[in-house]
């Protein structure tokens, strides 16, 4: 394996093992960077025109739009990579750090902006409730324990064994994972607003916060610990240097290639077949599609033991998103670059999202303004915003091609009501992105938009493994495999592949 300070390789030996990896999201562009460094021929199959995945980039009437992720947190995940291509992350992308991460806005009007300043932030748990202000302090300490060991410990541990959870289970215990998230901050805070604005991070990575895992708390302090950052041109910038890295290194990215099987021989991934016919053959397999989609509609049923169909309905999704964005021919300077808006439900609402699988008449949305940090996403004068609002995966049954209109109305009047002060009438591009689009344009499973709900017996080795438990060769990386969904885990899951994957040269000789 090359080391950090290696060179790029230019040029692969045509016998080199080949290695074929399905998406170009994150997950599978990092994959691509580190199975290049470990000597490996690799093509990169995308269904899409270009690369990103649920972090594609629209453009249109002269705006940029990131469709999906917006903020960068543990920043050396994706320095790791450059530095494997003997490249720096800073010579090809600015990362400008977030003053406040959120403002977090409630029903009331009131907000609370969440930051790294913990004066600002004592200061405002003072204006709330003066008697919580020490339980902020208690709170981050339980929140970098867990980081220590959830993160830097497991985040890029393969899960291949039911010992390896065994091994864990103590510090988990300790930890108190058998928590939620909002259950632990529940023991720390009194203050009904300040429960909220220490226990939704969940829902960044599609968890509810009331099911998930207090494990999931380490959120807070990776947010702390690295800040919270935006790529400059927008987080699309990031999947387009990773291209340029997989490139550098000698390998291929296909665009409009749609994966319909993984071929399997003798119980060893052997190669895909694309939708026009085509066989590309390949000594090993990543998959950073959907793991629920790639074993139920990319494998047949034959070749299956543990991820049956059968198992596959059974699990549980995350939440998917209804999302709309927008271009105005106006600014609104007062808005931040994030904002989390509140209604005036918070268990109900994500009981109805989660559990009872209803579209609500109120909602909760988080409101993206990336102008506010880099005008050059908008023409002079001008917003982009994309805004998010958390619904039910499509088990739900609601039939998005007849809502979207309507329900992309309802979240305009109430921006209008509150800080986007006719807006209506200020809009002069827009675009939306629905749980049907989810599963017809990305490949989601139930229009899942960040995969299996990230509960306690759906993480780490109960999660679909890094390594296929059923076919020979196949790997995953991405937000459906360990460790799980936003940019740290699904960059720390190719991360997973360098104790898993043996290196070119090994597999040649073997």
């Amino acid at each position: 394996m090359l080391d950090a300070g290696s060179k790029p390789i230019s040029r692969l030996p045509e016998n080199s093992p080949h290695a074929i990896v399905i998406g170009a999201g994150f997950g599978g562009l990092s994959a691509a960077v580190r199975l290049g460094a470990k000597g490996y021929r690799v093509t990169v199959l995308e269904k899409l025109d270009a690369p990103g995945g649920r972090g594609y980039v629209y453009r249109q009437d002269g705006f940029t739009f990131d469709a999906g992720p917006t903020i960068v947190t543990a920043p050396y995940l994706f320095e790791e990579l450059w530095k494997l291509c003997g490249k720096k992350l800073s010579d090809d992308i600015i990362l400008k750090p977030m003053d406040p991460f959120y403002r977090i806005r409630f029903n009331d009007g009131t907000h609370f902006d969440y930051s790294d300043n913990k004066e600002d932030v004592l200061r405002q748990i003072a204006q709330i409730c003066p008697e919580d202000v020490p339980a902020y302090d208690r709170f981050m300490k339980a929140s970098e324990d867990i980081f220590r060991v959830g993160f830097e410990q497991l985040g890029d541990m393969p899960f291949n064994s039911f010992t390896d959870m065994l091994k864990i289970a103590p510090d988990m215990i300790k930890l108190e994972s058998y928590r939620s998230v909002y259950g632990l901050v529940a023991k720390h805070f009194r203050d009904p607003k300040l429960r909220v604005v220490f226990s939704f991070h969940p829902l960044l990575i599609g968890g509810n916060p009331f099911a998930a895992s207090s494990v999931y708390c380490l959120i807070t302090f990776l947010e702390k610990h690295w800040g919270v950052h935006f790529a400059m041109g927008g987080t699309g910038k990031l999947a387009e240097g990773l291209v340029k890295l997989i490139q550098g290194q000698g390998n291929t990215i296909r665009y409009q290639q749609d994966v319909r099987e993984i071929i399997v021989e003798g119980g060893r991934a052997t190669g895909v077949r694309l939708a026009n016919g085509e066989v590309i053959n390949a000594d090993l397999v990543v998959s950073n599609a959907d793991s629920a989609w790639t074993y139920r509609y990319l494998l047949p049923a034959s070749v299956r033991s543990r991820w049956t169909d059968r198992k596959i309905e059974k699990s549980r999704y995350s939440m998917s998103l209804f999302l709309w964005y927008f271009g105005t021919k106006r600014q609104y300077p007062d808005v931040k670059h994030h904002t989390i808006m509140l209604g005036p439900r918070y268990k109900e609402l994500i009981n109805d999202i989660f559990n009872r699988k209803i579209c609500a008449d109120d909602f909760s949305l988080y409101l993206h303004r990336p102008t506010a940090t880099d005008p050059s996403l908008a023409p002079p004068g001008c917003d982009t915003f994309y805004v998010l609002s958390p619904v039910p995966h499509l088990e739900s049954g609601i039939n998005w091609h007849t809502k979207a209109e309507s329900y992309r109305k309802l979240i305009a009047t109430e921006l209008s009501n509150t800080i986007l002060p006719d807006l209506e009438n200020q809009v002069v591009t827009s675009r939306i992105q629905t749980p049907q689009d989810f599963q017809d344009r990305l490949s989601s499973f139930r229009g899942a938009a960040f995969g299996l709900e990230p509960t306690l017996t759906q993480s780490a080795w109960f999660r679909p493994h890094n390594q296929s438990e059923d076919v020979k060769g196949l790997y995953f990386v991405g937000a459906g495999t360990h460790p799980g969904a936003g940019l740290p885990g699904v960059l720390s899951s190719a991360r997973v592949l360098d104790a898993l994957v043996p290196d070119a040269h090994a597999l040649v000789k073997s």
